[in-house]
């Protein structure tokens, strides 16, 4: 009798390094849309404009950021992730070197215009593809928000970092080489996305009743919405808040932009812990306790100076990136999968597109009453709202027809193969 041999399945290798490219283009994506906050902070005398004016530059790649997330969802739903992936690395590399090369406020504009374009692919294609692949999806999804998180924390830092080595620009064209080699690694090494899913435009058989329908649209709307607005804000503001109300410990734009660092880097144990604890607990008293959870410390952040301000942020930014894993695993668990890549584009649409007006409106309350006081209240309220439409979200143990029940478990290559039909 000839001996049998077991052979590990060939999507085994792809699937884990597909996972790997989605982490890292995670990282990289937050990494080039938060460059802007801190390098605006040394072009004041280059542009002679106000702080307000030149932060306002990037408000049409916020815009895009947002917008194009829902086509971006429907191609890779249409002509499949691989193709996608490879456009955002090669497309955002090559906006961030053409940012670095800009002359004026026009072409700086246009550039981040373009990097916002771009960027945008990243959210419904990569957590899409994420969503598809794991076997643990809270787990997963808990470690590519903390891939993300380490590029919203590091974005500060290499901007500063960067600057002061060789000025502005090389802390565009850097990243931007990074992401151009990060695109030819991916086309080498990933030679078909495992794991994706492509519509034939039939029904999904997965039902749901038109009552929970709306109510779930309502919550997760008002959440991205909500959500989006507050951690723009929060993200775009704090390098100036910080030099604004921390006095020593907030000197100098090196100095402003490692506590900015130091405050996302703590911040992502928060992404990991509750992608750990989604598969097990009630997703509604999550939502909510995030949500609400980040009002008190908003209110108190309004007039605070000095190490308070600090810990106080720290807090607020913690129950904020804990709260970006959540929102997915809600679309993961109700959403059909040959639908995910457009219902996510969606979200991002909402979360990110909406959510781009927190750049004018921070530019504008600072520039009107020199302080973020009044911003820091707005987003209070903001976040009052989201956590009170967490009641409209079904009980943890409510599933819509056709899916599989909580807790049930599928192998990962049946999962795709099921999901690819």
């Amino acid at each position: 009798m000839t001996p049998t041999h077991s052979t590990p399945a060939p999507a085994q290798k792809p699937f884990h390094e597909g996972l790997l490219f989605s982490n890292a283009g995670h990282f990289l994506n937050h990494v080039f849309m938060l460059l802007y906050p801190t390098v605006v902070l040394a072009l004041g005398s280059e542009f002679g404009l106000s702080y307000g004016k030149l932060l306002s530059l990037s408000l049409p790649g916020f815009i895009l950021y947002g917008a194009g997330a829902l086509p971006a969802g429907w191609l890779a739903d249409r002509w499949g992730i691989r193709g996608m992936m490879a456009l955002f690395f090669f497309g955002t590399g090559t906006a961030s070197i053409l940012t670095g090369l800009a002359w004026g406020p026009v072409s700086l504009s246009v550039g981040l215009g373009l990097l916002g374009l771009f960027a945008s692919i990243y959210h419904p294609v990569g957590v899409a593809w994420v969503v598809a692949v794991a076997k643990n999806r809270g787990r997963a999804l808990g470690i590519n928000s903390v891939a993300g998180n380490f590029g919203v924390a590091m974005a500060a830092t290499v901007a500063a970092g960067l600057t002061a080595w060789q000025g502005w620009r090389t802390a565009f064209i850097v990243p931007g080489l990074v992401g151009l080699a990060l695109g030819t690694l991916f086309l080498w090494r990933i030679k078909e996305a495992h794991g994706e899913s492509k519509s034939d435009g039939s029904r999904s058989a997965v039902t749901m009743p038109r009552a929970m329908v709306i109510r779930l649209g309502i919550a997760l709307a008002v959440g991205a919405i909500g959500v989006g607005l507050v951690f723009q804000a929060t993200t775009v503001a704090l390098p100036k808040l910080f030099t604004d109300r921390l006095g020593d410990w907030g000197t100098g734009l090196l100095g402003a932009g490692s506590l900015v660092t130091m405050v996302y880097l703590v911040s992502s144990t928060a992404q990991l812990t509750i992608g750990f604890m989604m598969e097990r607990f009630n997703l509604r008293w999550f939502f909510m306790i995030l949500a609400l959870g980040q009002v008190p410390l908003l209110l108190l952040a309004s007039n605070m100076e000095g190490l308070g301000l600090l810990v106080t942020i720290q807090a607020l930014v913690f129950l904020s990136m804990g709260s970006v894993p959540l929102n997915d695993m809600l679309i993961a668990k109700y959403t059909p999968p040959t639908l995910r890549g457009r219902v996510y584009g969606i979200k991002f649409v909402l979360g990110l597109g909406v959510s781009s007006l927190g750049v004018p409106l921070v530019a504008m309350i600072r520039d009107l009453t020199g302080s973020f006081t009044l911003l820091l209240l707005f987003m209070a309220g903001c976040m009052a709202l989201v956590g009170l439409c967490g009641l409209l979200l079904p009980d943890n143990k409510w599933v819509p027809a056709g899916m599989p029940a909580p807790g049930s478990t599928v192998s990962p290559s049946r999962s795709v193969a099921s999901e690819s039909r």
